[in-house]
């Protein structure tokens, strides 16, 4: 095959983009000032390459790649935007240099760098760690029994319930009385006590010198919003691009706001179609409201054009968000054409559904499409534990996600425990983690540790000079030397992270008997770690934006290449598939009947649907069960419940779909179309069931 032609002079590097990409690609280009433009980009239409273009488009027009701030929700998305504008702009110059944005990430990596460069003037000091989700809720809790709302006479919310209704109140800038009655309703007693436990929860961070995710955000928003530092943060960018821009929250969009108030140079991408992480405290109102956000109204450009799923599935989807009580309108099209309309299958129970999962995937198998080109996606994770079953018991390999998180794994916080107590001695909670790794040393030894390097000048000598029990002396010395190499100003990274582990290394023999499975977890954190240039530089990356690891993934072990998908619906945003099955599509599960609360509530649940119809790209199903069995409950004990298909899927849609129904006679089993008549009789059994 000949090589590739070099670009000249006359070539068009944007000619692979449709009209509506080009437009947002050269919105304003040779203006003054860029006017604020909204890319309302609707599922599978090219929205990161439309970002990217748009970039390489601002470079080649003179703009300075040090002032593009361009904020992602993943450091995976910041790095593929990055390279695929390099790539352009090699196309355009016909070289293969890459772009350099040294201004491209994740929200709350972007907020730790300016927090760290404007430290002093905010009144932080700028050797601050940052507490992961795990870490915070550890100092909630200790506040929490500190002051004393472990002992009423009530239950009062956990830790965990705690720093959730804490975080929603940040996030959303909402009053805590309206949070509770909201979200959190059986808590709505406590909001006395929750305000003063909310108060020494800030005062104990700040006497640690530690932040946590919610304050990278929130300081960043202060400083956005002050009439000094505002326009100071704002002046270092040109042009400000928002990828996701419907997954931001409240304090996202006052950064935007503070930082930009006029909107020039502001491009945000997103689709208010795909908006499902409110529980998270991303709110729709940001992208449907943004045209009208700044002092001028921004240009709205909609990218409709759909590169990922054939007509009759964009017709099925169309037809369900277009019920949305409010939206940017949009209906997507494609060129890809097909006779196959998605599949509405009504089921008898859980465990047919099950087996009729079974059955299609491996037909669709059969017929040319990997296990790894479909998936099976659910409301909730407790969803597919059916399924899971039945996928063991035929030796159907599978990997589910949502599982175990890379440093939610003990032996991972434990490693970077150390660190942080390194890079920061006030850190109660790592310091509290680390000293009880060391046989004979419990809550109260711990305690008097971090009361003795808190007060010292030199945190190294005191815990040099610490007395443990007796019992532990030997272990003790071993990591009272380590410390205080690790707080000598000359050892050079990632000189660290390998002492660490070759101190740790011992200790995960000694607690866990799967250690040398655990040991590679520790052996890949370190090879990490060798990709960053200061121990404080990865920590604040690691904890922000945590890679992926095999603990990511749970299921039976792998003999095989090839691997059915499972997974949550928020967590297969992003992704697409050949083949999509979607379990449970009835009402109580989707909607689930724990978010019909209120019509934003319930809006969401449609979007979530939607997103699910939307990662299919040649076969969609629907799976409808009849019949749910139900554990233990009150008053009623064990038994049968009757569903009804979701309220989402409403009869005037029924034409985009076929509908089919699943016998089960015996042991015979058929997979026919369901006669209208059949159909309308086990509806209306299925709507008199409990009388």
């Amino acid at each position: 095959m000949p090589d590739a032609a070099a670009p000249t002079a006359t070539s068009d590097p944007f000619a692979s983009l449709n009209p509506a990409q080009r437009a947002a690609v050269e919105h304003d280009i040779g203006a003054a000032a860029a006017r604020p433009l909204l890319v309302v980009a609707g599922a599978g239409s090219g929205k990161t390459n439309t970002l990217a273009h748009r970039v390489a488009r601002l470079i080649q027009s003179g703009a300075d790649p040090q002032r593009i701030l361009l904020l992602t929700f993943s450091r995976r998305a910041a790095g593929e935007m990055t390279q695929r504008a390099g790539g352009v702009l090699g196309r355009i110059m016909g070289t293969s240099a890459q772009a350099s944005l040294p201004w491209a990430g994740t929200f709350h990596s972007i907020g730790a760098r300016l927090l760290r460069e404007y430290a002093g003037r905010i009144g932080l000091a700028d050797s601050f760690t940052i507490h992961d989700r795990g870490d915070s809720e550890d100092l909630m809790g200790l506040v929490r029994h500190e002051i004393g709302l472990g002992q009423t006479a009530k239950r009062f919310p956990l830790k965990g319930t705690c720093l959730s209704i804490y975080s929603r109140v940040v996030n959303t800038r909402a009053p805590l009385g309206d949070v509770l009655q909201s979200a959190f309703p059986w808590c709505g007693e406590w909001e006395a006590q929750l305000k003063t436990l909310f108060g020494a929860y800030v005062d104990a961070k700040q006497e640690q010198n530690v932040l946590d995710y919610d304050d990278l955000l929130l300081f960043w928003a202060e400083m956005a919003a002050d009439a000094e530092l505002g326009p100071e943060l704002g002046a270092l960018f040109d042009h400000v691009l928002v990828d996701e821009y419907q997954d931001t929250n409240r304090l996202q969009a006052a950064i935007i706001n503070g930082m930009k108030p006029d909107g020039r140079g502001v491009m945000v991408v997103g689709d208010d179609a795909q908006s499902i992480y409110s529980f998270r405290g991303a709110t729709v109102r940001n992208i449907l409201d943004f045209p009208q956000q700044f002092s001028q109204p921004a240009e709205v450009i909609t990218l409709d054009r759909n590169y990922r799923s054939t007509q009759p599935i964009l017709d099925a989807s169309n037809a369900v968000i277009a019920a949305s009580v409010e939206r940017h309108a949009k209906d997507l099209w494609t060129d890809k054409v097909s006779t196959i309309k998605p599949q509405l299958v009504l089921i008898p129970d859980e465990a047919e559904q099950a087996r009729w999962v079974c059955n299609r995937v491996l037909e669709q198998r059969e017929a040319g499409i990997k296990l790894k080109s479909q998936a099976v996606l659910f409301r909730t994770a407790s969803h597919s534990a059916a399924l899971e079953l039945e996928l063991v018991r035929r030796n159907i390999p599978f990997v589910k996600f949502g599982g175990l998180k890379f440093l939610e794994a003990s032996h991972i916080k434990d490693v970077l425990a150390v660190l942080r107590f390194a890079q920061n001695p006030g850190g109660r909670m790592a310091g509290f983690r680390v000293a009880q790794l060391i046989p004979g040393i419990g809550p109260a030894t711990a305690g008097r540790l971090l009361d003795a390097v808190g007060t010292a000048a030199e945190p190294a000598l005191a815990v040099q000079q610490f007395e443990p029990p007796a019992r532990c002396a030997g272990d003790w010395r071993q990591f009272a030397d380590l410390y205080r190499t690790l707080r000598e100003p000359g050892l050079r990274w990632p000189a660290d992270i390998e002492l660490v582990k070759n101190w740790y290394l011992p200790h995960l023999e000694r607690m866990h008997d799967d250690a040398q499975v655990r040991a590679t977890d520790v052996e890949q954190l370190a090879q990490l770690a060798s990709g960053y240039g200061t121990r404080e530089s990865f920590l604040a990356e690691i904890t922000l934006d945590p890679p992926e690891a095999t603990s990511d993934r749970s299921g039976p072990p792998l003999l095989d290449e090839d691997y059915l998908i499972l997974s949550t619906i928020h967590s297969s945003k992003g992704q697409e598939w050949k083949s999509v099955h979607v379990l449970n599509v009835v009402d109580g599960c989707i909607p689930s009947d724990m978010a019909t609360g209120s019509m934003e509530d319930i809006e969401e649940e449609r979007r979530l649907l939607y997103v699910a119809m939307t990662r299919a790209k040649e076969h969609l199903h629907l799976i409808v069960p009849n019949k749910f069995f139900i554990k233990q409950q009150a008053q009623m004990g064990d038994r049968h419940v009757y569903a009804q298909r979701t309220r989402f899927v409403s009869p005037a849609m029924l034409k985009h779909f076929e509908q089919t129904v699943w016998f089960n006679a015996d042991t015979a089993r058929s997979n026919k179309p369901m006669p209208d008549s059949v159909r309308l009789l086990v509806r209306e059994r299925a709507r008199n069931a409990w009388k």
